[in-house]
């Protein structure tokens, strides 16, 4: 993420309209960096304005605590307000990956604090998604972590957001862990990746995209796909890849499921 998502602070109008153009349906923007469409109703007129559902919403936290900090509650709990006027749109909780010291009592306090978070949203009417990833800092980045972490999550309040490029990157391969895991899926992701050193633009790396389109079709998955495209070029020009990956969903990926 650019800048810790600073680079595009009150820039989702223009997100907004160029996934329009991209002949994208959906958006998961994340919550910090709203800027002024964290204002509900003028939130849901640029959505309406372009023809654009509000997919997801993402809450990307430290969450270093043992539990919530006051700050931390009060954002979620805003958060969870904000999705309260758009059914069906998913609040995505996210960690800030920070280090990988103190691994056993600080993946045991994640959880807590998700599962914590989820229920609020359930609560609330508001469906929650867990986002694992993968930078070396991250806890929630290799196979262990994940057996941790999807095992203990609270399924009553909480399912899955598999993220294949970050699963690729943890060394796993993207197709076994969403089977492994199958009943918790609720909202996917997909980035492309090379491992040189990382991410990839969509279609440029080795997800195998279409082997794992084919089976969410088959096992009649309802949920949103959303890209989240994170290779070198998007940091770079992030409108030009938006427009890429729509074309390559449309011209390369689409045609071949069957």
């Amino acid at each position: 993420m650019n800048n810790d998502g600073k680079t595009y602070n009150n820039q989702l109008g223009h997100m907004i309209e160029v996934i329009a153009k991209a002949g994208f349906s959906g958006i998961q923007p994340i919550y910090t960096w709203m800027g002024d469409l964290k204002d509900i109703d003028r939130l849901e007129a640029k959505l309406k304005e372009q023809r654009i559902e509000l997919a997801a919403l993402s809450l990307a936290m430290d969450w270093n605590g043992s539990e919530e900090s006051e700050k931390e509650r009060e954002e979620a709990n805003q958060a969870i307000s904000l999705l309260q006027r758009f059914p069906d749109a998913i609040l995505c909780t996210v960690q800030k990956p920070s280090g990988r010291h103190d691994l056993i009592a600080r993946r045991r306090n994640l959880l807590n604090i998700v599962n914590s978070v989820s229920r609020r949203g359930i609560d609330k009417g508001v469906p929650c998604s867990f986002h694992p990833n993968s930078p070396h800092t991250s806890i929630t980045r290799t196979e262990e972590d994940y057996s941790v972490i999807l095992e203990s999550l609270d399924s009553a309040a909480t399912g899955w957001t598999p993220d294949v490029g970050h699963i690729i990157n943890g060394d796993m391969d993207p197709l076994e862990k969403m089977k492994e895991y199958d009943s918790l899926i609720n909202h996917v992701h997909y980035k492309d990746w090379n491992g040189e050193p990382e991410f990839a633009l969509m279609g440029k790396g080795k997800v195998d995209f279409l082997a794992i389109t084919q089976w969410l079709m088959d096992r009649n998955y309802k949920g949103w796909i959303v890209c989240e495209d994170e290779g070198k070029e998007a940091l770079q020009d992030p409108d030009a890849v938006t427009l890429h990956d729509g074309r390559w969903i449309k011209e390369e990926l689409v045609p071949r499921i069957k």
